[in-house]
């Protein structure tokens, strides 16, 4: 049986600055027909993230070739592709005054390169025809692709993220068309390959897990040498999901922050609301004055 959400997580998605700013925002995203991963996942940081004139926008479209159980993103085999995205991405991300700009992707693995060529596109468009300084990206696995992880960390990514997204006990469950190993090995090649470009990676908690699970996956993940790894609290976006299991408390998630410090990871993002883009600006911000 779901479980109820508790009050402290309830209160922290009710969290508005200003819905003028939410509307400004929305507008500037449907002017362009763009898509965002807050809106297409139901991220429940959503109106916080618009008021903030803020979004994590998501290329490729809408819809994913992969039929993950805990996301809330539509199914399809062979879904259109929008040749424009970049540019219009590129136009919202002026628009919105961005400084800092997260692009993800829905899964493609109907491509040949699995849609590296449109994401390397929309990170020169950003950096060619805005002032935007950081372009951080976060991407599938291109089943391991090397030829298309290169063509995106060439186009000027800052930061590069892939998402572990779970424990390995649970990947068949939660992520059967993925695998835990490649995608560790993914972020290792990234910081091999271009240490110059930061990594990171992010899980979530609350499918029933335990905290041995939860310190070998941040321990793997701090072998690859991670620069930054979130933490975060799985909520249902729909009956058509997987149950939560488990509200994780506030102390575990401090708990999992201290261990993943402990393990060498430098930039640690842990509480119930955290998703790997939430807060990416300031994320990003507060490690330069840490490191």
């Amino acid at each position: 049986m779901n479980q109820r959400i508790p009050a402290h997580i309830r209160n922290e998605i009710l969290k508005i600055k200003s819905r003028k700013d939410i509307y400004s925002t929305s507008k500037i995203i449907k002017e362009k027909g763009l898509n965002t991963v807050c809106s297409s996942s139901r991220c429940p940081n959503l109106n916080l993230c618009f008021s903030n004139k803020t979004a994590t926008f998501l290329l490729l479209g809408d819809k994913c070739t992969r039929k993950c159980p805990f996301c809330n993103i539509g199914y399809d085999e062979k879904p259109q592709i929008d040749l424009s995205e970049p540019a219009k991405i590129a136009y919202a991300v002026k628009s919105l005054k961005l400084n800092h700009a997260v692009i993800t992707m829905v899964t493609r693995d109907d491509l040949e390169d699995g849609g590296a060529s449109i994401v390397a596109a929309a990170v020169k468009e950003i950096k060619s025809n805005t002032d935007c300084g950081i372009v951080e990206v976060l991407t599938s696995d291109f089943k391991g692709s090397k030829k298309s992880i290169n063509a995106v960390l060439d186009a000027g990514v800052n930061i590069f993220g892939h998402n572990i997204e779970t424990v390995e006990r649970f990947y068949k469950t939660v992520r059967p068309e993925s695998s835990y190993e490649l995608s560790l090995n993914i972020l290792s090649f990234v910081k091999k390959e271009y240490p110059h470009i930061q990594t990171k990676s992010g899980i979530m908690v609350g499918f029933g897990e335990n905290q041995e699970d939860v310190f070998k996956t941040i321990s793997d993940i701090a072998l690859t040498n991670v620069d930054f790894i979130t933490i975060g609290q799985y909520m249902r976006p729909s009956i058509e999901n997987i149950e939560v299991k488990e509200y994780v408390s506030l102390k575990t998630f401090i708990e999992y922050g201290k261990y993943a410090k402990s393990r060498g990871i430098k930039n640690v993002f842990s509480a119930p609301l955290v998703r790997s883009s939430f807060g990416a600006e300031k994320f990003y911000n507060n490690s330069i004055k840490l490191n």
